[in-house]
């Protein structure tokens, strides 16, 4: 009986890293399933992403072999691998403020089998989304903020991500600027999403704003978080064409499908290890 798990390396782009990577998964009896690679010609640097069956309780093996694996390359100084076992689902906590689409969509998806993650718990700093969060059998936490208790909130999100051993926070249209702090104890493991009219239409009904432009794109985008606000690495995104007949309310409602779209394919794909940080930019790897 085997089990499945998920290598994912990056490392100066060099010739013999495909052979001896392939070579190691082999001496290990090892069976490769799936295998994605690419060379950044401009970082000068390679990313791979193999999904192999080995047998259980293989990985601190695997770990120990690949770390040696390195200077055999000559890349001691920038190779960086993680192997997870895709039996384990990482465990999310997501944040929302009183827009319940993402939310909803994520619940739906996770309770159907769609997405492979856990969702553990739901913080808000509004309480209008508890009773959708109950019914799925899942805790929510009421935490208000004001510029004054910002600090101490964020305190007691970082300890909730703690409590619930969580891998990954998802803010499914959370509407608070996060500080650079939480930012940075969470780099590559927060995921954001919002409409893509940003830059160019930033403040209040963004809808309403393209709307009196006459746009003919519409769209969404999921990103990391960092603290440059709105700007981290995108992962994912998806647009739909659109003409003057919408009103502001239909363009708010494409939008939002869009959304949910967006979110729930860059939430899969983090969890599936899909997503590789190139600077900042991501390599992706979907199926």
């Amino acid at each position: 009986m085997s089990a499945e798990y998920v290598l994912t390396l990056s490392c100066p782009d060099r010739p013999g890293v495909v052979a001896a990577v392939s070579g190691l998964l082999a001496r290990h009896d090892c069976n490769i399933i799936e295998s994605q690679q690419f060379g950044d010609p401009v970082a000068e640097r390679f990313f791979m992403r193999i999904q192999f069956a080995g047998r259980p309780g293989i990985i601190d093996e695997l770990r120990t072999a690949f770390a040696a694996l390195g200077p055999e390359l000559g890349t001691e100084f920038g190779m960086e691998f993680e192997i997870f076992d895709l039996a384990v689902k990482p465990r999310a906590l997501v944040l929302v403020s009183k827009l319940g689409h993402c939310l909803n969509d994520l619940l739906y998806r996770v309770r159907s089998g769609l997405l492979p993650i856990e969702i553990v718990a739901v913080a808000s700093n509004h309480p209008d989304l508890r009773p959708l969060t109950q019914s799925y059998g899942i805790d929510y936490h009421h935490l208000p903020v004001t510029a004054e208790t910002k600090a101490r909130q964020e305190a007691e999100l970082l300890t909730l991500v703690g409590h619930y051993r969580a891998d990954m926070v998802v803010l499914a249209r959370y509407m608070q600027v996060l500080s650079e702090d939480m930012c940075a104890k969470l780099a590559g493991r927060m995921i954001n999403i919002h409409h893509s009219f940003l830059p160019s239409f930033k403040g209040a009904k963004p809808y309403h704003q393209a709307y009196s432009r006459g746009v003919k794109l519409i769209g969404a985008t999921a990103h990391y978080v960092t603290p440059d606000l709105d700007e981290g690495p995108i992962i994912e995104q998806e647009v739909a064409r659109v003409n003057h007949t919408h009103s502001p309310e239909d363009l708010a409602a494409i939008g939002r499908d869009l959304e949910c779209q967006a979110l729930a394919r860059a939430v899969r794909w983090h969890a599936e290890h899909r997503v590789l940080l190139d600077g900042h930019k991501t390599i992706t790897f979907p199926r």
